[in-house]
């Protein structure tokens, strides 16, 4: 077979596998994609597609129709949930992001400006993107988003991304901008994201007040903890929890909750609700030496 029609193959069945699972969301104010998630008719979106809205009307790829209610949003995510009144498709397949790589076959399925079902495709380019968010005055960075030259446009956030066998590992989101694809990755921080919106409505989060990037461990501490990455402070809030536990500017993460910790992700894993107000264990490495602090978060209010 020519490698262009096994790529088209691909494509093909990937689009005719997933279509049908994402509608057309149309708000008050705007428009925008959504993913079915559930078989009882629960679906996925982007928080600034629903904006401050409550409800609005989902069209799905067979032309039928159903209103929707706002289950919960999390802006700092960049996630909400809507449950459709109506019958609607059945759940979509998801996978896991945290196994995707670099040059992967990724295919994106959305509404781009109002164009319904419109399938795009490229590979990842790039993973651990972050994408700084804010809700009023509270602000976050969403850590490992997928990049992608799958062409995304305002009307695709949102909307699946798919590997090769058909399975959702990222939902698109357009606010990087018109030639900038990027996909809020589809792993175990974001389902619970989703189990918690669908229960509460909403996302308490803890605050530690640190900003970093991951970096190699030297290969005697490597050899030692058998972990080859931790993460790298490059910037501790002043007056932020972790600056009144001792945390400084170039410490190197080791451990969180003597969880080990090589990127943000592993670090933002431990900040959601229970860990606020209580004493939270932090190793690092500093100067050399192997340095234990204990912080307590507080809560990140908007």
């Amino acid at each position: 077979m020519d490698p262009l029609d096994a790529y088209s193959q691909a494509v093909i069945a990937v689009a005719k596998s997933v279509t049908p699972h994402v509608a057309s969301v149309r708000m008050r104010r705007g428009t925008g994609s959504a993913v079915v998630f559930t078989d009882d008719g629960y679906l996925l979106t982007n928080a600034h597609v629903v904006g401050g809205g409550q409800a609005g009307t989902a069209v799905f790829a067979d032309g039928s129709e159903s209103p929707f209610t706002v289950v919960g949003t999390d802006p700092l995510a960049d996630l909400a949930v809507l449950k459709a009144s109506a019958d609607a498709p059945g759940a979509a397949k998801f996978g896991d992001a945290d196994s995707l790589q670099v040059g992967q076959l990724v295919i994106a399925v959305g509404n781009p400006l109002g164009l319904a079902g419109s399938v795009t495709a490229g590979v990842v380019s790039a993973l651990g993107r972050a994408v700084p968010v804010s809700n009023g005055r509270a602000g976050r960075v969403i850590e490992d988003v997928i990049q992608t030259d799958a062409a995304l446009n305002p009307g695709n956030s949102g909307g699946a991304l798919a590997n090769s066998a058909g399975e959702v590992v990222g939902i698109n989101t357009a606010l990087a901008g018109i030639g900038l694809g990027l996909a809020i990755p589809m792993n175990s921080t974001t389902e619970r994201i989703l189990s918690t919106l669908m229960i509460e409505g909403r996302v308490r989060r803890a605050y530690l007040g640190v900003v970093g990037a991951p970096a190699p461990l030297p290969d005697d501490v490597a050899a030692r903890t058998g972990q080859n990455a931790g993460l790298r402070l490059v910037h501790v809030v002043p007056g932020g929890p972790a600056e009144r536990a001792g945390l400084r500017d170039g410490d190197l993460v080791l451990s969180v909750a003597r969880t080990p910790v090589s990127d943000a992700q592993g670090i933002q894993r431990q900040l959601f609700a229970e860990a606020i107000g209580l004493p939270l264990p932090v190793t690092v490495l500093r100067n050399g030496a192997m340095v234990d602090v204990i912080a307590t978060p507080t809560e990140l209010s908007s």
